[in-house]
């Protein structure tokens, strides 16, 4: 025991180690790991603890190594344990010999080389440590000043996993074939604690980079919605500067040129985002500012011209008449549908007015980008912009199909072609799939409306081919629109068959002119008032009209003011007998109708609150009294098997599905019932 004792004093005086090379080893990694926790991590209570640990562990071997019972050998066996990595096998004690020749063999040299080990197991332990809590650290992986690939942090962030997959080719064929799969799911959503529970929904979609329609849009859930769909569009374009930044300071260090470092499109614009009109615009803007740069803490480029040119020319609003809610609400702000701005961000900077091609973030009007794209045979036409789009979002489309849904097909049929320039693109670093055509695989496509619409459906089925799926989202009407009816009035609703979608228009008109109109021609059903949801049906029968000498008197979208004053005043008086009214002019102008006995709905209108709306028109104050009985009132609706999501939001879920299931063609009801 005198000889432990005098071993342990000449240690205190100073620790000297027989392996020289072991020693400069640990001084090395001695240094590695303080840089890396106390200038990089700043992890001080987790090295403090190790190391108070390995000293705990150190004074337990001081007292009992030397001892000459069993013991002995048990004791290091479990502090040499405690120090090693489970997940490495580099460090063995072994235990075949006896404790009699580990007591007798033991020196002071082997000593040295032992407690040089223990501080080289010791500091490995707490760098492995550190290693597997920053993997685990978004926020310290993301440190500039960490030294590992960002490539190898993050596996399963969706962003990388959507835009570096290679499609196989099975995968190839099936997303060109015409029949795709649909599955039903019922799925329990994520928390996420800083969103509401609408965005939690909406997040748990959009982030994993699924097309996704969603028709329950309203005035209430529009903000929610917009910054959903913001934040998701700042985080893809950070992320994809990130990447590209980082790929380039990696290449200014190599000459050699892998696919790995193929990270950009065709073209420059990644994201674009359509709202019909400016105030909708603006609102998408600022929702950006907020995010990007909160409080002012960073620069927004030509922001005073911004607001100058997006902001004013409201529409003024009656106070007599007042406009219902739902239109002011709508109309509110700059109005006006021609427009498109490019934007630049960078991680504090977002500039306004940028040239598309040195652009972001797109935002326009279906008429401000058709004016660009042009048409067949024009000379000054471009759309090489929309060859690279990564995500395209489309908000209040609903709207769109007021205006002219043709300009929105002609939009979409323009992208992913291949440009007629090269627009200063470095070809070696264009991912594969942009290359290859398969641009259109990759595109995500967000749809945002008020009403479930086919012609919407239309759109996610035939121009949007996401290889990562679609999502439709619907919840059953449980209350229609029809129980707003404030009036006693008989509702009919004659159903009739059609094999096609395009055969249900030469059907309708068929059924129209050889089963309604001629009961509606009697004098007894003047001030009937004929409500055409299709300018394209409207045209139609203002044409079948005049062919058959009927009286009538029109407003439309197109009609002048003064037309329209004089078609009112002659069905108020009992001068026409039909008035032919558009559900556009309605949907744009919501003029309040008077003298109204017979409605007919020539197709159920598209947003279904108009329904009780016209229906509402009818009451006693709005009518003529030379001009009828409130006993003779009708509400007539056409309808068949293609219109069901419209009667569904008309007649509620659970009534229309007793109406589909009936061999009767005609059904009434009678508000109140």
């Amino acid at each position: 025991m005198g000889k432990s004792k005098k071993f342990f004093v000449k240690k205190r005086k100073g620790f000297k180690s027989v392996d020289k090379k072991r020693k400069k080893l640990s001084k090395e990694t001695e240094f590695t790991n303080k840089k890396a926790i106390f200038n990089r991590y700043k992890n001080k209570q987790k090295v403090e603890e190790e190391l108070a640990k390995k000293k705990l562990l150190e004074q337990k071997f001081q007292q009992k190594h030397f001892s000459e019972s069993e013991e002995d050998e048990d004791t290091l066996s479990q502090l040499v344990s405690c120090f090693s990595n489970p997940s490495k096998n580099d460090h063995i004690v072994d235990s075949d010999q006896s404790s009699e020749s580990i007591k007798n063999d033991v020196s002071d040299s082997e000593n040295d080389s032992l407690k040089n080990e223990i501080d080289d197991i010791a500091h490995s332990n707490i760098s492995n440590q550190l290693d597997e809590s920053t993997r685990n650290d978004p926020i310290l992986m993301n440190n500039e000043e960490c030294d590992l690939e960002p490539d190898e942090e993050i596996v399963d962030d969706p962003f990388t996993k959507h835009f570096q997959y290679d499609l196989s080719d099975e995968l190839m064929v099936s997303l060109s074939n015409a029949i795709s799969t649909v599955d039903n799911v019922t799925k329990v959503w994520p928390i996420l604690d800083i969103f509401t529970p609408l965005q939690k929904e909406l997040f748990a979609i959009i982030n994993n980079y699924q097309d996704m329609y969603y028709p329950e849009r309203t005035f209430s859930n529009a903000d929610e919605i917009r910054y959903t769909y913001c934040l998701h569009v700042v985080n893809h374009v950070l992320k994809t500067r990130t990447k590209i930044l980082h790929h380039n300071a990696k290449l200014s260090k190599k000459f050699d040129m892998s696919d790995e470092y193929r990270d950009q499109g065709l073209v420059r614009p990644k994201v674009l985002i359509m709202v019909p009109f400016k105030d909708a615009a603006y609102r998408v803007v600022k929702t950006l500012i907020d995010i990007l740069v909160p409080k002012e803490a960073g620069q927004v480029v030509n922001k005073n011209r911004f607001e100058d040119d997006f902001t004013g020319g409201e529409l003024l609003m009656p106070t007599k008449n007042p406009k219902p809610e739902d239109y002011e609400l709508l109309f509110s702000g700059n109005t006006e549908d021609t427009f498109r701005l490019g934007m630049t961000l960078t991680k504090k900077t977002l500039k306004l007015y940028t040239d598309f091609y040195s652009s972001d973030i797109l935002i326009a009007s279906p008429l401000g980008l058709r004016m660009i794209v042009g048409a067949e045979g024009e000379e000054d036409r471009d759309y090489d912009f929309l060859a690279s789009i990564e995500i395209l979002i489309m908000d209040q489309a609903d709207v769109f199909l007021m205006q002219n849904w043709d300009h929105l097909l002609h939009v979409l049929d323009h992208f992913h072609l291949q440009p007629k320039k090269t627009h200063d693109t470095d070809f070696s670093r264009v991912r594969s799939w942009a290359v290859n055509g398969w641009a259109k695989y990759y595109r995500q496509t967000l749809i945002f409306s008020s009403v479930s619409l086919p012609e919407i459906k239309s759109v996610m089925n035939r121009k949007c081919q996401n290889y990562a799926g679609k999502v439709f989202i619907t919840n059953p009407i449980a209350i229609g629109s029809i129980q707003q009816v404030l009036l006693q009035v008989p509702q009919l609703f004659h159903r009739f068959n059609a094999t096609s979608p395009l055969a249900s228009v030469d059907g309708r008109f068929d059924y129209f002119t050889k089963e309604i109109l001629p009961k509606q021609r009697d004098t007894l059903m003047s001030h009937t008032l004929i409500y055409v949801p299709s300018y394209f049906d409207f045209v139609r029968i203002r044409n079948y009209f005049k062919k058959e000498d009927i009286g009538f008197v029109q407003i439309c979208e197109y009609s002048k003011d003064a037309k329209i004053a004089r078609a009112r005043d002659m069905f108020f008086h009992t001068e026409a007998h039909f008035l032919l009214y558009s559900e556009r002019v309605h949907f744009f102008r919501r003029f309040r109708i008077k003298g109204i006995r017979h409605i007919i709905f020539y197709q159920p209108p598209t947003y279904p609150h108009f329904y009780s709306e016209m229906c509402n028109l009818m009451q006693e104050s709005n009518q003529n009294k030379y001009g009828g009985s409130e006993c003779n009132m009708t509400v007539t609706t056409l309808h068949c098997k293609y219109d069901a999501q419209r009667m569904a939001a008309v007649l509620g879920a659970a009534r229309f599905a007793r109406i589909a299931a009936s061999d009767k063609s005609v059904h009434m009801y009678v508000t109140g019932e």
